[in-house]
């Protein structure tokens, strides 16, 4: 794979209002549009590791598929796709709760309900589950497990619906609307993610609201980088056998990094190429997967960001 292929800056000095995250890169437009770009940078451990060719792409249309799909549940922001790794959205005030949705005791972060069940925690969100359960059990319905969401670098906290509201995060309304949306679309997720033999296990929403005061789904949807999947023939035999179901791992990159050093504390190696290869051929599996379409990767222009600089021209006055 060239390196030519892989988008690991997007800087557009024509484009206004720059904003660098740790994998998009935004501009605000006056007309109170912003312009997200998917780079091919993958990020762990607060650090950006490498770059995976066409990781944007497939993470822009893979919301793209989603966005699509369930543009009949609620808002969401896209205007447009002047390019595979663009999409054109309404600029929001993101809300400060991040939404997660649970369908199964599973996960591995502090924050998840498996760490904690397995901790001793009972009582989680303002839920609490029965003693009993074990790894990987799908839960009797989909749960929400809010957090907090961390704009100054701080961690995410785990939070429950009346903490919410007593905090003033959202108001009651904003909450019923968030939570009333979030298990809509989990279900949507879930019920098409079946007819292709995939598990929805677990997925995280991100909702603003525009200058009206109206609440719509920002950021990304059911991408391989916002959701847990599972391949559904997979999940008796390894829920039987207490072993975790067949996914699309990408977690083969963080253990390669932390068997050779600890990423908080040491400079990281670089990453080798059959790695990174492999790597993009997991996330390219994961969308045509997900989606039911094969991939087609935009090879038009010398690079990926000259073909992303044309494709943005017109929007280089605004």
């Amino acid at each position: 794979m060239s390196e030519l292929r892989v988008l690991s800056d997007a800087f557009i000095p024509e484009l206004p209002g720059r904003y660098n995250g740790k994998v998009r890169e935004n501009y605000d437009l006056a007309d109170g549009s912003r312009i997200i770009i998917a780079t091919d940078r993958l990020s762990a451990f607060d650090i950006i590791l490498t770059s995976i060719p066409f990781k944007g792409q497939v993470l822009t249309q893979t919301a793209r598929y989603w966005f699509e799909e369930t543009a009949d549940i609620c808002p969401n922001h896209v205007l447009a796709y002047p390019d595979p790794n663009v999409v054109i959205g309404t600029r929001l005030d993101i809300l400060p709760v991040e939404v997660v949705v649970r369908g199964y005791l599973a996960g591995t972060t502090s924050t998840s309900i498996l760490t904690k069940y397995k901790n001793g925690e009972r009582e989680m969100y303002g839920i609490t589950l029965p003693d009993g359960m074990r790894d990987n059990e799908k839960l009797p319905q989909p749960i929400i497990t809010p957090t907090s969401k961390a704009f100054d670098g701080g961690h995410d906290e785990p939070l429950s619906g009346e903490e919410i509201l007593a905090q003033g995060l959202l108001t009651a309304e904003q909450w019923e609307t968030v939570s009333r949306y979030a298990l809509a679309l989990f279900a949507r997720g879930q019920k098409l993610a079946a007819e292709r033999g995939l598990i929805l296990v677990d997925t995280k929403y991100e909702f603003g609201t525009d200058k009206d005061g109206r609440i719509v789904l920002a950021d990304e949807i059911h991408t391989p980088d916002s959701s847990r999947y599972w391949i559904a023939d997979s999940y008796e035999d390894a829920f039987a056998s207490g072993t975790r179901p067949q996914s699309f791992d990408k977690d083969f990159v963080r253990a390669w990094v932390t068997e050779r050093c600890d990423p908080y504390k040491d400079p990281v190696p670089e990453i080798p190429l059959d790695l990174i290869e492999q790597t993009s051929k997991v996330y390219i599996q994961a969308y045509e997967t997900i989606t039911g379409k094969s991939f087609t990767p935009d090879m038009s222009g010398a690079t990926v960001l000259d073909r992303i600089r044309e494709n943005l021209r017109p929007y280089f006055a605004k």
